[in-house]
């Protein structure tokens, strides 16, 4: 599989047969080396309500014929937008043809500013996914604090790769966020969720370094960096 990462917590997941798009905050996005018309996948995954995360997840879908994935307001709403859209919530899974798709807690907000309107819109509780495709378990958690039950979600799946927040002041820190992978143990951890502006700089490669006291291989990955699992 490979795996770009498009930057803040935008990530493209291609399969053998499927593209698979998790949060694509591209227009906007000053950290970006992509535009979003270039993007045609198959699948819309969406973690939360936020702009940062829900970026051109619409307008790729409607262009693509893609299915969103989301919680289930969220999906309500893309639907009500156009899309094609697929309602989950927290704690639940089901089989698409990619793989299996569960959506774990995030300890996080969910409200969509409405574009040219003084208007936030509710979009439901905020989570992570956990994916298991062709063989892999990847987990990403979303924008969220740190929370003791990502032990159990460390103790019920052996993680190949985890995208873990690390930019503070909305998220969690490279503190707690060493924690979190601590109590994962994935085999692998990249950071997302920072430098994209100034207030969640962070120093992605210290953070990689500290990854070693767990034994976690860590991999900073930039705008437009791939990797192949």
């Amino acid at each position: 599989m490979k795996i770009t990462f498009l930057g803040h917590s935008c990530v493209l997941l291609e399969s053998e047969k499927h593209k698979i798009l998790i949060d694509p905050f591209i227009t906007g996005n000053p950290v970006a080396t992509i535009s979003a018309s270039e993007l045609k996948v198959d699948y819309v995954l969406l973690t939360h309500g936020h702009g940062d995360h829900v970026g051109d997840a619409f307008d790729i879908a409607k262009r693509s014929d893609a299915l969103i994935i989301a919680p289930n307001e969220l999906a309500v709403y893309a639907g009500w937008q156009g899309c094609r859209s697929h309602p989950m919530h927290i704690g639940g899974a089901r089989v698409f043809d990619f793989g299996r798709v569960k959506l774990t807690p995030a300890l996080h907000g969910s409200g969509y500013e409405v574009p040219g309107k003084q208007e936030i819109v509710y979009m439901g509780m905020p989570a992570g996914f956990l994916l298991n495709i062709e063989g892999l378990t990847i987990y990403h958690a979303g924008d969220t604090a740190l929370f003791s039950d990502l032990k159990l979600i460390g103790e019920m799946n052996a993680i190949d790769l985890a995208f873990l927040p690390i930019g503070d002041n909305f998220t969690m820190g490279p503190e707690d966020a060493l924690v979190a992978a601590g109590w994962l143990k994935p085999k692998r951890v990249v950071p997302v969720h920072y430098n994209t502006f100034p207030l969640v700089e962070q120093d992605g490669q210290a953070f990689v370094r500290a990854l070693s006291s767990h034994k976690i291989e860590g991999i900073a990955m930039v705008p437009g960096d791939s990797i192949t699992l």
